[in-house]
């Protein structure tokens, strides 16, 4: 790797302001206290992200903590009570059960409120307007859902906040970091290209301990 840039995570002090990369992907910013506090939760696919995030919020001064989210109850349809009851002449049917959905989560803290008011406005997830990326966001994001996919680094974005999508696609460009919006197995930001992954992987930094080399940015 050549010289730094000043705007990637190894150039920068870690700060609070670095969550907004959590929000970047699948994470939501929830108030308190008539928006004098705020918390951040991210939903994650694999264990070891939260290991790795609750370390990197660690070194940022946020305490969090990593649990298992327990799947929705699913609720039995009502029987019809003149159908004739053929359970027992049935075959069981075998139901997949639901994949583990792990959750980091902050504690309420004043230093969040700023982060959760620039990101939300009346209930939905925006980007803020000015926003601009550089590598200690960049770096939370792809621990919260980067990972390799067919031949280019995934960011991975929030389903539930289609919105935010193409202004990150923008902000990603601004960056020089252009990307390809995946709405199919995604949604997703995918970045290809030697050139434009070592920019990628200069930003974030050196893969975190525990964090395995196949699944950083890398050129």
């Amino acid at each position: 790797m050549g010289q730094l840039s000043f705007f990637s995570a190894e150039a920068r002090q870690p700060c609070v302001a670095d969550l907004a990369g959590l929000l970047c992907g699948p994470g939501r910013a929830v108030g308190f206290a008539r928006g004098r506090a705020a918390r951040i939760a991210v939903p994650l696919d694999e264990r070891w992200r939260g290991s790795a995030l609750v370390a990197a919020l660690g070194e940022r001064n946020v305490q969090a903590r990593v649990a298992l989210v327990p799947p929705p109850a699913v609720e039995e349809e009502p029987r019809d009570p003149e159908a004739v009851d053929v359970t027992e002449e049935s075959e069981p049917v075998e139901v997949e059960p639901p994949p583990d959905v792990w959750e980091v989560a902050t504690p309420f803290r004043t230093d969040l409120a700023g982060l959760a008011a620039q990101w939300g406005e009346g209930g939905a997830k925006l980007v803020p307007p000015d926003f601009t990326l550089h590598g200690g966001v960049l770096r939370m994001w792809a621990l919260a859902s980067g990972r390799w996919a067919e031949s280019g680094y995934v960011l991975g974005l929030d389903p539930c906040a289609p919105d935010t999508h193409e202004p990150l696609q923008k902000a990603l460009a601004s960056s020089g970091l252009p990307a390809t919006l995946l709405k199919s197995g995604g949604p997703a930001l995918r970045v290809v290209g030697r050139r434009r992954l070592e920019r990628l992987a200069e930003l974030v930094g050196r893969a975190p301990r525990g964090v395995g080399e196949r699944t950083w940015p890398a050129a």
